[in-house]
């Protein structure tokens, strides 16, 4: 922060005085007509400190900063008040002076010796001005001059209180020396514990971080914060989640805590055990209408779309009745593979609404009732949504045959923002990709490409198109593109290593990439059935079937019933093949891949 400069005091307008002398009269008369009063508590601001003030004031909105700032801190130091430290502290702030900034916090704290505003300032400003190796004195003493009971939250916040260092490690291990003390205290030893695993996870230390976090679960298994921390290490640090499920045991009606469990798990796709979690919530009060929205996707999302239907219709039943929509994290929908991400900006009434009648009209199209989808189109009463709706409006005529009317609906939705265009595009492509016209939708996306340059998610989307096509090597040039614009997409690498596997070439290349999605994305269950097709295809059988079925467990999708029911076969575990298969069939009986590969077995169900 640059320092400013410091302007004289002494340089005066004779409007500005004639001002002052005429408001020096008015409040000396004001004081001399007011009756004295019984134990009044008189403040310190007399005559002269006022008009110090008011011209300082002046000053300030004249853009006289060094010389207000002057006026103000001196006033201050007069009065030893903690508001006009505060104010003068703040006037340096917005000038960008750091320096000026801190030593009026030091020069506050030298006022006011027990002021803890005044140390929380000196080591914001420290910590923005790259100095944490002063921190830890201020730090130690604001510890010391916090009441007893507020510690723990005061503990909590450390790590976003010294969030803008630059030094992550230094800060780190500043934070677990501070707190080592209270590490050992009942009252504050899970909070401290928590504090130091969070300080090391902003450091990129996860293997401290987990250390840090199994210490505060001993002290405190049901402790909501320890479970928070966890859920942060999550899925880079698969060994997390021990002790979330650990939390959730020890207290099974911590809503909160497993709905953002329910959404860590639907984001890697296992969205089997995230309908288990969240129909404990459901259970457990079944009035609370956010697990109902999320349960209700979660279904969709796994092809049940009457259970799913059931769901939704209960979260908008109790969100007319008056039910809160939320209670601290956003329920949405789980993440598609490679989707943008969710705002996280908790929904009101209005929009959570609008977000169940599109999920019911999607729900009412899977079971062929267009009708019924229109319905719950028709009650969605949103600008902003616009193109979600006419999107679900296209593909209800493209299951009608009505595929240039669909095409034509999305193309005429205006476009209120830049993003707008780009999202019909992918809007139009989706479309043709879900009847299977693939070329159609690949001219579509390259057509995009064109329009957004170097966009990695239209770049995958093309790619996916070429491997319908069998354009292996357009494929391979465009996610290797991919690859190149955003090292750490692992769709990309997944979706290259699994084409090369399904072809049965390069099989070493495929597992290495394949192994590097698993890295970036670990236990993600569709680049785990990658894995356990590649293991396949390698003539790793037992290895192909363990991979297989953790990744079937986790989600229970046709395409991965239909790899691991392919190796059970060949494996002559025919009757589990044949189970696996069936329960496959009556989620999705139109699958292609489950389709093809019952059809090449000549599998009898």
């Amino acid at each position: 922060m640059p320092a400013f400069r410091i302007a004289s005091a002494s340089r005066r307008r004779p409007v500005l005085v004639l001002a002052l002398v005429a408001l020096s009269a008015a409040v000396g008369t004001a004081v001399a007509a007011e009756p004295p009063a019984s134990k009044v508590q008189n403040s310190n601001l007399d005559a002269p400190l006022f008009y110090q003030l008011l011209l300082g004031e002046i000053e300030l909105r004249d853009g006289q900063v060094g010389t207000a700032y002057q006026l103000m801190l001196d006033a201050a130091k007069r009065g030893k008040d903690e508001q006009l430290f505060r104010r003068a502290t703040d006037i340096a702030l917005q000038a960008r002076a750091g320096d000026q900034a801190l030593s009026a916090a030091l020069a506050w704290r030298q006022a006011l010796p027990e002021s803890t505003d005044a140390l929380r300032y000196q080591i914001q400003l420290l910590v923005a001005l790259n100095r944490i190796a002063d921190v830890e004195e201020p730090l130690t003493a604001l510890m010391r001059l916090t009441p007893r009971p507020a510690l723990p939250m005061l503990i909590e916040a450390l790590p976003r209180l010294l969030g803008r260092a630059t030094d992550r490690n230094a800060t780190a291990a500043l934070v677990e020396r501070t707190l080592r003390p209270f590490a050992d205290a009942s009252d504050t030893k899970a909070p401290a514990l928590v504090a130091s695993g969070r300080a090391w996870l902003a450091a990129g230390d996860s293997a401290k971080a987990l250390a840090f976090a199994r210490r505060a679960s001993d002290a405190d298994p049901g402790a909501e914060g320890v479970a928070l921390l966890a859920l942060d290490m999550l899925p880079a640090t698969p060994e997390a989640e021990a002790i979330v499920k650990r939390q959730l045991a020890a207290r099974a009606n911590s809503p909160t805590v497993r709905l953002l469990y329910v959404r860590t798990l639907a984001t890697s796709q296992r969205l089997a055990e995230a309908t288990t979690e969240i129909e404990v919530l459901t259970k457990n009060d079944p009035k609370l209408a956010p697990p109902w929205l999320t349960l209700g996707a979660l279904e969709l999302e796994m092809k049940r779309p009457r259970e799913a239907a059931a769901a939704l219709r209960n979260y908008v039943r109790l969100v007319e009745g008056g039910a809160s929509v939320n209670f601290g994290v956003a329920a949405s929908a789980p993440q598609s593979a490679g989707g943008d991400d969710e705002d996280d900006t908790p929904p009101n009434a209005s929009t959570a609404l609008t977000q169940a009648f599109l999920l019911l009209a999607q729900a009412s199209e899977q079971q062929q009732d267009f009708v019924g989808a229109e319905r719950w189109l028709a009650r969605v009463d949103s600008p902003q949504r616009a193109l979600e709706v006419q999107a679900r409006r296209a593909s209800l005529l493209a299951r009608q045959g009505k595929m240039k009317e669909a095409r034509e609906l999305i193309r005429r939705v205006p476009e209120q923002s830049p993003g707008d265009a780009r999202a019909k595009l992918l809007a139009e492509t989706e479309l043709l990709r879900d009847r299977k016209m693939y070329a159609d939708a690949e001219q579509v996306m390259a057509q995009a490409n064109k329009a957004f340059p170097d966009d990695t998610d239209l770049l995958y989307e093309q790619a996916m198109l070429n491997e319908k096509l069998d354009r292996v090597d357009e494929m391979e040039r465009l996610l290797r593109r991919v690859i190149a614009l955003k090292a750490d997409h692992q769709h990309a690498y997944n979706a290259l290593g699994y084409s090369l596997a399904e072809r049965k070439i390069r099989l070493t290349e495929a597992r290495a990439l394949i192994q590097k999605a698993l890295e970036l994305s670990p236990g993600e269950p569709s680049i785990t059935d990658s894995m356990g097709w590649v293991e396949y295809r390698l003539g790793n059988r037992e290895e192909a079937i363990r991979l297989l079925r953790g990744a079937y467990q986790a989600r229970p999708d046709p395409e991965i019933a239909a790899h691991l029911g392919e190796v059970l076969w060949s494996a002559g575990q025919a009757e589990e093949a044949r189970r696996v298969f069936r329960e496959a069939r009556s989620r999705d009986a139109q699958n292609d891949v489950l389709r093809e590969t019952l059809a090449r077995l000549r599998v009898d169900l």
